[in-house]
C-alpha cells in the first residue's frame, strides 16, 4: 500500500480546475503502475467550517448533528494540507470524489477537530464522505470508547476505522473494541 496525502490534494484540485487528467500526478502515476484496488490510499484530513446555509459555500456543505458555536446548522468540511497546517480552497465531499477518479483505492478520512479528542468519530462527515465515493473509507479520528467503533459502522459506509492514542495509552484495550464489535454485530 501507498498513502498519499498532500500531494493527492494538489493533483485533485489541478484536476477539478481543469477536468483533464494529466496523467503526472503521483495518485495517478502510482495507481496505473501498481493498481488502485485499494494499493493508493489518500489521506484526507479536514477541518469542519459551520456555515447558516449552505448557500454561503460552493462546497458540499451537511446538516451538522450538533449545531455550530453561533447556532449554526450545516458545516463543509475544508482540506489541509502538511499536517492539518494548511487549509485549501477544496471540500472533503469534492476532494474524495476527485481522487476516487484520480485513482484512489481507499480513502483515510481523518478529521482534524476530532483527533485526540475522544468524544467519538464525526459521523457526519464519515457518512458524506463514505456515501458520495465506491471505494473503501476509513474512519480515522475521534475514538475514545468502545461504542464509538460500533457507531460509526451502524450510522455510515465506511469499511473500516482506526484509532492509535486510546490503545497506546491504554485507555480501551483493543480485546475490548473487538468483543463489543462483535457483542454489537460488528463483522
Amino acid at each position: 500500500k501507498i498513502s498519499i496525502g498532500s500531494d493527492a490534494v494538489f493533483a485533485a484540485e489541478a484536476y477539478l480546475q481543469t477536468g483533464v487528467k494529466t496523467g503526472k500526478s503521483s495518485l495517478e502515476q502510482i495507481s496505473r503502475v501498481y493498481g488502485n484496488q485499494q494499493a493508493v490510499v489518500v489521506s484526507i484530513d479536514p477541518r469542519r467550517v459551520y456555515v447558516k446555509s449552505p448557500d454561503e459555500v460552493q462546497f458540499r456543505t451537511v446538516k451538522v448533528s450538533s449545531k455550530g458555536p453561533l447556532g449554526e446548522e450545516y458545516a463543509w468540511y475544508q482540506c489541509t494540507v502538511s499536517g492539518g497546517r494548511d487549509s485549501r480552497p477544496i471540500g472533503a465531499y469534492e476532494l474524495a470524489k476527485a481522487v476516487e477518479e484520480l485513482g484512489a483505492g481507499e480513502i483515510l478520512l481523518n478529521c482534524i477537530d476530532c483527533d485526540g479528542q475522544g468524544g467519538g468519530f464525526d459521523i457526519d462527515l464519515i457518512k458524506m464522505v463514505s456515501d458520495a465515493v465506491t471505494i473503501p473509507v476509513i474512519a480515522s479520528s475521534g475514538a475514545g470508547s468502545v461504542e464509538h467503533f460500533s457507531e460509526v459502522f451502524e450510522k455510515t459506509n465506511a469499511s473500516a476505522a482506526l484509532a492509535a492514542g486510546i490503545f497506546h495509552r491504554k485507555e480501551v484495550p483493543i480485546l475490548a473494541v473487538k468483543e463489543h464489535l462483535v457483542d454489537s454485530g460488528v463483522e
